[in-house]
Formats: C-alpha cells, structure tokens, sequence
C-alpha cells in the first residue's frame, strides 16, 4: 500500500497598516516575548486549524521589558515590573505553536506609528532614549 504525500498551503497576508512610514522598519531588535502576559483573542489568534496547529502573534502590540526576566510583555501603564514602560511594538506577525511560552519576535523600536490603526488602544508616550516612537 503507497500512501500518498498530502500537501497544504496556508498564506497569511501581515496587516502593518499601523506604520506611518517605513522609517525604523530596517532596524527592529529580536526580542523574546513573554506570552503569559498576552491574551488569545486580543494579541493573538489562536489556532483552531488541526493541520496547521501554529497560533499567529499580531504586529502593532505594544510591549515593554520585564525587568527581571528581560523577555517583553504586553505594555501596561499600570504594570510595576518594567512593562510601564513603552519599549516598542511587535513588528511582523510570528507563528508559534499554542503551547509555547516564550515565542521570538522583532520589535519596532524606532519610527511613525499610526495610533488610530494599532491593533489595540495605546495613548502616546513621549520618545525615550531606548523607544523612539512618533504618533501620528
């Protein structure tokens, strides 16, 4: 008996309408993100695809650093552990298997951000000497 090989194709189109130039876009940091402080549903879509078991993390979340770790959470104006902090945004969308805890990912640390087109709520901060970010 010759069982067949089974091929699929899955294309995935990166929704960046966040970015108001490419400027920065050619120097985003690798950071490893912290996923217990993200929420499925709202930061990423967790997958439902028994095929293709890869949940996909969304670009345009904000993220600061966790100060005793040194991985990135979700940013939190009301965080006490570093994430108070805007370090940047996830960059491009990252697939990661759903059991996953930390999944790898580059951040945008240093550009235009249109705030109206982020994937969720983020008040503008004011540029820092490690996030340079302008809202427009």
């Amino acid at each position: 008996m010759t069982v067949p090989p089974v091929t699929t194709t899955q294309s995935l189109t990166a929704d960046r309408s966040w970015l108001a130039s490419l400027h920065g876009t050619r120097d985003v940091d690798s950071i490893t993100l912290d996923m217990s402080t993200f929420v499925a549903g709202t930061h990423y879509i967790a997958s439902t695809d028994t095929n293709i078991p890869y949940s996909r993390f969304l670009s345009g979340i904000p993220v600061g650093k966790i100060t005793a770790s040194g991985l990135y959470g979700l940013y939190a104006t009301g965080a006490a552990d570093g994430r108070q902090t805007l370090a940047g945004f996830v960059f491009a969308e990252v697939l990661f298997a759903p059991a996953q805890t930390k999944v790898g990912a580059a951040m945008l640390w240093h550009g235009s951000v249109k705030t109206a087109k982020l994937p969720v709520a983020v008040a503008p901060v004011a540029p820092s000497a490690t996030c340079q970010i302008r809202f427009v």
